[in-house]
């Protein structure tokens, strides 16, 4: 059943007089205004029930000029505009509803815009503020996919390029007919080549593969990404040491280099070592120690 609906308000007692509701609060008394709702809104109505929603917003903003803004019947009027234009909110936040956010969240990101334009509208300016919040409210999601959505975290200089060669990209195909070369993007957007490089790169960044996901039909291949990646070597970190250790061992003197390559190759004991050149099993220790320690020293001046 239609009728009227009286805005509660927290300052006291409320009278309700013609189509507005005022407020008693010891003296002063607060003008408010009754939003008319249809028992059903059909198509026919829409229009007439967005025409209402402006009136009233318009009214409520002539209001919020007027009221100190630490006073609370300021935030009362204030959040009362934020719940009146929410269905803006969720009309700009459908363009997104392909990206890979809940809607809820990207809801929530526009509402921020829209509280900032809230903030910002001047009313006097003869504009509808669905015309002046629709650009921030728009933005605030854009703002929120580029600094979120990228799966690794890069500059905002270079998301920005990443754009330009984007749109650069396309319209250097209608005019060349053909894929532009990066001398050419870099002509076009007046930087340098590697700068087009480095934003090309970038791309790369935006989305990550699971290694859990399966392969495409043009990567080829059974099983899972992680199935199919290379492991660590762990013998790779000790060809540096070889190769480092090669003119160093070719500068020892015969006994020393041959007695290193038993102890450490033939893995042979002092003790056998000392049997196989022909002097003690101490000898062979002091020797060891001292060639041992020259390696040491020469590594780690290099």
């Amino acid at each position: 059943m239609g009728g009227r609906r009286t805005e509660r308000h927290p300052f006291g007692r409320q009278s309700q007089g013609g189509g507005r509701v005022f407020t008693e609060q010891g003296s002063a008394v607060i003008e408010s205004v009754v939003v008319p709702i249809p028992a059903q809104a059909g198509p026919a109505e829409a229009p007439d029930r967005a025409l209402d929603t402006r009136t009233l917003s318009r009214s409520l903003f002539h209001r919020l000029a007027a009221l100190e803004p630490d006073s609370a019947e300021h935030g009362y009027v204030r959040d009362t505009l934020i719940e009146l234009n929410l269905p803006l909110v969720r009309y700009a936040s459908a363009r997104f509803r392909s990206r890979n956010e809940p809607m809820e969240d990207i809801v929530q990101v526009g509402t921020i815009g829209l509280i900032k334009a809230i903030d910002r509208f001047d009313p006097e300016r003869g504009v509808e503020f669905p015309t002046f919040a629709m650009p921030t409210v728009v933005g605030e999601i854009k703002r929120f996919f580029r600094d979120t959505s990228w799966s690794v975290r890069v500059p905002r200089r270079l998301q920005e390029l990443r754009l330009a060669l984007t749109k650069a990209g396309d319209e250097l195909s209608q005019r060349l007919d053909r894929s532009p070369t990066v001398p050419e993007l870099a002509a076009y957007l007046g930087v340098s080549e590697d700068d087009v490089v480095e934003g090309l790169a970038v791309g790369n960044a935006y989305t990550a593969s699971s290694l859990d996901s399966s392969p495409g039909e043009d990567d080829g291949g059974d099983g899972p990404l992680a199935d199919r990646l290379g492991y660590e070597d762990l013998a790779l970190e000790g060809v540096e040491y070889r190769e480092s250790l090669k003119p160093l061992l070719a500068k020892l003197p015969p006994r020393e280099r041959r007695i290193i390559m038993l102890r450490f190759f033939g893995n042979l004991t002092q003790s056998q070592i000392g049997e196989e050149i022909g002097i003690s099993q101490m000898h062979v220790s002091r020797l060891l120690t001292k060639t041992l320690a020259h390696l040491r020293e020469g590594l780690t001046s290099e």
